[in-house]
């Protein structure tokens, strides 16, 4: 049999067995569309973890109505001290009841109104230290991991920094400087950024030396670009997770240097301050709730930030998307 004979039989048992598709651009793309939405599919896993939700809500309420608690009707002021009328003296110790909820403290205030005051002035607190240990500890983590040149002088900074107690330069910062709220803010920024930046450079270690970043410099893309599309992007869960314990942390150390008698003045309330109050009388059970009602307050604060922050570091994660 000839090769022309064979090449014809060939092409018959071809166009027997198979037919020729058309190109169409509009399936083309079909095929290669994809509806995927990173934020969406981490909110959808999000919704998903009720307790998650459960604290998220009872934290959203909590906030929105300690900003309006002071413009509702029938308000008492925090810091004013109430005379029994009978006595014509101060109404100290008083427990709850139906005018005072939550009872007076010790010289007569009222203990409903500092307790909401006092959790505005700790969540400010938390809600701004933790702002800050991310915005520096994000940004000197990345250019330490990323800008090679960078690395021996942040490691001493770092180590220089990391190697004195975090307690003792916020004692000695608040002992030296007027008690204030911006005393305290910048006693706890001035080295809580130190973790966040230790973390974040580790993470980008690993990542930044990976094909698409090698790449990316070959083309010439600013170092700007490549930390903020390239290799950002990939830590956002482990990010929320540390920007969301930093604030309970925050509140915990302002707890702390009120305890010690380093912290806010008796003037201005805050978790902190009631805390201390409480714990002065918590020896007498009648006058518990004085120490009872801001730490449930103080709890539910915080153990709520923990619950958001690892239920979102999961939903964030791209391997549990579906």
């Amino acid at each position: 049999m000839t090769n022309a004979k064979i090449n014809k039989l060939g092409d018959e048992i071809n166009e027997s067995l198979f037919t020729f598709a058309e190109y169409d651009e509009s399936q083309a793309e079909r095929t290669g569309y994809s509806n995927y939405s990173y934020w969406r599919s981490t909110f959808q896993m999000f919704r998903r973890n009720k307790v998650a939700m459960f604290f998220l809500v009872l934290m959203i309420v909590l906030v929105v109505f300690t900003i309006i608690q002071p413009y509702l009707p029938n308000q008492k002021s925090p810091t004013k001290i109430y005379i029994d009328e009978k006595t014509n003296m101060q109404l100290i110790n008083n427990p709850p009841d139906s005018e005072f909820w939550f009872g007076t403290n010790s010289i007569g205030q009222d203990l409903w109104s500092r307790i909401w005051s006092g959790t505005r002035t700790s969540l400010l607190i938390g809600f701004l230290v933790g702002l800050c240990e991310a915005v520096i500890g994000i940004t000197v983590g990345a250019l330490w991991g990323y800008v090679k040149k960078l690395d021996a002088v942040i490691t001493e900074i770092y180590n220089v920094l990391d190697n004195i107690p975090t307690t003792i330069i916020q004692v000695l910062l608040t002992y030296i400087m007027r008690p204030s709220i911006g005393t305290l803010i910048f006693a706890m920024c001035i080295t809580g950024w130190l973790s966040m930046a230790r973390f974040v450079r580790n993470q980008i270690v690993i990542i930044r030396d990976r094909e698409y970043n090698l790449a990316s410099r070959c083309l010439g893309t600013p170092t700007r670009r490549i930390i903020t599309k390239n290799l950002l992007p990939y830590l956002v869960s482990v990010i929320m997770l540390r920007m969301a314990l930093a604030i309970p942390a925050a509140i915990g150390s302002e707890v702390f240097l009120t305890y010690i008698g380093l912290g806010l003045p008796v003037s201005i309330p805050s978790l902190g301050n009631l805390v201390n109050e409480g714990r002065v009388v918590m020896m007498a059970p009648s006058l518990r709730y004085q120490l009872i009602f801001p730490a449930i307050v103080l709890s539910l604060v915080t153990i709520s930030f923990y619950v958001i922050g690892n239920a979102f570091a999961d939903a964030a994660d791209p391997r549990t998307h579906i």
